[in-house]
């Protein structure tokens, strides 16, 4: 699910847009995440990604203006930059699967998206690459590991130490990923 796509669901759900979030929190003198968090779980029963998202957009509006591709530059930003060109061509591979993938990224991963629907998620580090897949019912391997704590939103992942590593069987995976995002 993109950061839209989040806000979308709680206006749909509460009737409130951030803004209005933003007036009901500042009467409350709230201005920390975890506080705001608290509060939109509280007293509006928001999940906690859809609260993080209210969060997120009331107190870094200006990251949520950033443009999509600066954001993606900036999670692969400097030791992290290794690993642009080997994200680059994943991309790529995946939008041959169809004309519907987008990009979602946060300050620290880029959710692979297939229209408002999650295909994977790609976290650079300096010595890896994480790349979570959701391919929900498929059995975890040596190689393709649950994804358990590391992210939520994913199924499975594997870690790329090598862009060599990017091989048919994880293209296979993203492309069964991308077909049961429908």
């Amino acid at each position: 699910m993109s950061f839209q796509a989040y806000l979308d669901s709680v206006k749909e759900k509460t009737g409130k847009t951030v803004a209005e979030f933003g007036t009901l929190a500042s009467a409350r003198g709230l201005s920390k995440h975890g506080e705001v968090v608290k509060w939109l779980k509280d007293d509006f029963a928001l999940g906690h990604g859809h609260a993080t998202a209210v969060a997120a957009a009331l107190l870094k509006a200006e990251h949520v203006r950033t443009p999509k591709d600066d954001r993606v530059v900036q999670v692969f930003s400097g030791k992290k930059a290794v690993w642009q060109d080997t994200y680059a061509a994943l991309l790529e591979a995946v939008k041959s699967f169809g004309d519907d993938v987008d990009v979602a990224p946060t300050d620290t991963y880029v959710s692979v998206l297939r229209g408002r629907n999650k295909v994977a998620v790609v976290q650079p580090g300096a010595a890896f690459l994480d790349l979570g897949i959701k391919r929900r019912g498929e059995k975890t391997t040596e190689r393709f590991e649950a994804a358990g704590n590391w992210n939520s939103m994913v199924t499975h992942r594997v870690r790329i130490t090598d862009a060599a590593q990017v091989d048919a069987e994880v293209l296979e995976w993203l492309r069964a990923a991308y077909e049961g995002a429908k």
